[in-house]
């Protein structure tokens, strides 16, 4: 029987992209799946790309993340999803740890997962606060307390030291020079998804 490797990446916006997580895993991967704009409280199981995964894996393959968050929810979740993977007879191999199997990788990725859930959840206390702080700031003072004149990311046309400098500089470059959305967003240093969004009607 033939043993697979098999990548799994997920992002949780559309404005990121799983190259950075394909590089760092070193490509040379039998099947690719991923999940792009779906977000980290999403069960496994119901994402996608990774219920396709679920479909095709088979015993003796093995299946490569980036990181322990990338296969569940939470904790449990996590747990569930590679019990399910190593009690099939499937390898998981995280970047940077290794290949856990058995009961005692099993419990290790419990243990790491409990761990990468806790800091999800201190992330988000933060970024809470920092919101608070922000919508506070800014009903006093018409400013957040970063200097903003708004809540939420800045257009790129606003953003300091952007190439970007108007809001139609995007689409009017690419039509100009034909450029396709990757050369484009390489030009301007953004995601294909940005350039997707501020050429929207621009070019076919």
């Amino acid at each position: 029987m033939t043993k697979h490797r098999i990548a799994y990446y997920r992002v949780s916006t559309g404005d990121q992209s799983i190259d950075a997580q394909r590089a760092a895993m070193g490509g040379g991967f039998d099947t690719e799946y991923s999940d792009e704009g779906i977000s980290g409280a999403t069960l496994a199981a119901e994402r996608p790309g990774f219920a396709k995964l679920i479909a095709s894996v088979r015993k003796g393959d093995t299946v490569c993340v980036y990181a322990v968050d990338r296969l569940g929810r939470d904790a449990l979740d996590v747990q569930s999803t590679v019990k399910r993977l190593i009690d099939g007879g499937v390898i998981v191999d995280i970047h940077g740890l290794g290949q856990i199997t058995g009961d005692i990788g099993k419990l290790i990725l419990a243990v790491l997962a409990q761990v990468a859930e806790m800091e999800r959840n201190r992330i988000t206390e933060r970024c809470n606060n920092g919101r608070k702080a922000a919508r506070e700031a800014l009903a006093a003072t018409g400013k957040t307390h970063k200097g903003k004149h708004g809540l939420g990311r800045q257009p790129l046309y606003l953003q300091k030291d952007s190439k970007v400098k108007g809001k139609d500089d995007i689409a009017a470059w690419r039509k100009a020079q034909g450029a396709s959305i990757s050369a484009t967003a390489q030009h301007f240093g953004i995601s294909p998804a940005s350039v997707k969004r501020y050429c929207a009607g621009a070019l076919g």
